[in-house]
């Protein structure tokens, strides 16, 4: 095969490799793995969603772009998607996708436990595990301050 002729089969092979990547499902964590034990000796930003919610829509990438801003080994963006069936949370992220950890909590025992005021509902966790900030709601403009706090705990 000359040079010319496998150009055309390149094209496909990466076109269907980028598809495939494309439609890889997320990484979604079952709840019943949830401990904050498990980021213990980082700051997280600890993020209660659902589908329905407008807000999340607009702090999805914002999220995403925390969790590549401060380094891996001291901070992580975790979630808890509280939709109870599955279907529209997938769709969701189909649209917004996450680059971030993900869990689903459709019983809502763990945003119980948190007492959520409104979605979304966001703690900032210290290393030992403590929570020691809460935001309710999402607001553009505050994103500075949370940035702020996040750095003040690092």
């Amino acid at each position: 095969m000359n040079r010319t002729s496998s150009r055309p089969f390149m094209l496909l092979l990466l076109a269907l490799l980028s598809t495939a990547v494309l439609a890889a499902e997320p990484d979604i964590r079952d709840i019943g793995t949830f401990s904050l034990d498990t980021y213990r000796g980082k700051v997280v930003y600890l993020d209660f969603w659902a589908s329905w919610c407008k807000p999340c829509q607009k702090s999805f990438p914002w999220m995403n772009r925390l969790q590549k801003k401060y380094p891996s080994d001291r901070f992580e963006v975790v979630t808890i998607n509280l939709d109870r069936k599955r279907e529209p949370m997938m769709r969701f992220l189909e649209k917004l996708p996450a680059d971030f950890t993900i869990y689903h909590d459709p019983s809502g025992h763990i945003a119980e436990s948190f007492k959520l005021q409104g979605m979304p509902t966001s703690y900032l966790i210290d290393r030992n595990g403590k929570p020691v900030k809460r935001h309710v709601g999402f607001y553009s403009d505050k994103t500075g301050e949370i940035e702020a706090e996040i750095e003040e705990l690092l």
